[in-house]
């Protein structure tokens, strides 16, 4: 007789994606420190940030010169593998085992990939549509604000069938953005925070389709406010 496991397994889609951003990691951080390569070792990450990071010089170059080249359309789906430092990575890294297995549970191995991709893409061309210039977009937390996303909709749904207040689902992003707030504060703030919010938003509304019910339960609650 087989012995049920204590606790869930992380999600097989869950694990690739963060053994693709480790070994990313390894090979950047390696060259950096002298580990392996030549000297010209030491370049590897901001070459890996100036060919897969995103920024909205991309968009606008494809848009006014309709230049569809893979090098330009890879970078919606790159940029979250490549990080500026092994400290942003680590913090991507854990963020994703974390929110992969609770959206993994709830919805399941398919639903992490759809919302990853889907929020990942989003944010990157939200972020491209209202942040100008050149700064890049990297790093895992766009995606990883998409699995919150999802997660806070799966909350926000169990908290309306058990008859609790559903704005405690949204504790967990407001305590990340006012986090993110201080730190800002701190240590100045870029853009990414656009992505990062675009990607909840998309997270959200995507767990809406893949939950079953969950499109008409959030339309039905949106009816009684109105």
């Amino acid at each position: 007789m087989q012995t049920p496991n204590a606790v869930n397994p992380i999600p097989p889609v869950v694990i690739v994606l963060c053994l693709i951003a480790v070994a990313v990691e390894l090979v950047l951080g390696a060259g950096q420190f002298g580990v392996v390569g030549d000297p010209q070792a030491i370049g590897w990450r901001i070459n890996a940030l100036q060919s897969y990071s995103l920024s909205p010089a991309v968009l606008d170059w494809i848009l006014t010169r309709g230049d569809f080249a893979p090098d330009m359309l890879m970078r919606f789906v790159t940029y979250p593998f490549v990080h500026a430092s092994f400290t942003q990575a680590l913090f991507g890294i854990a963020l994703l085992l974390a929110l992969g297995k609770f959206v993994g549970d709830a919805l399941g191995n398919l639903a992490v990939l759809l919302i990853f991709a889907i929020t990942s893409v989003g944010g990157a061309l939200v972020f491209c549509l209202i942040a100008s210039g050149t700064s890049p977009l990297f790093g895992l937390f766009p995606p990883v604000y998409g699995l919150i996303g999802a997660y806070t909709y799966v909350i926000w749904l169990h908290l309306g069938r058990t008859g609790q207040s559903q704005l405690a689902a949204f504790r967990l992003i407001g305590f990340l953005l006012a986090l993110q707030l201080v730190f800002g504060l701190l240590f100045g703030a870029g853009n990414a925070w656009i992505a990062e919010l675009a990607g909840f938003v998309f997270g959200f509304l995507t767990a809406t389709l893949l939950v079953p019910g969950g499109f008409a339960a959030l339309l039905q609650r949106l009816r009684q406010r109105s």
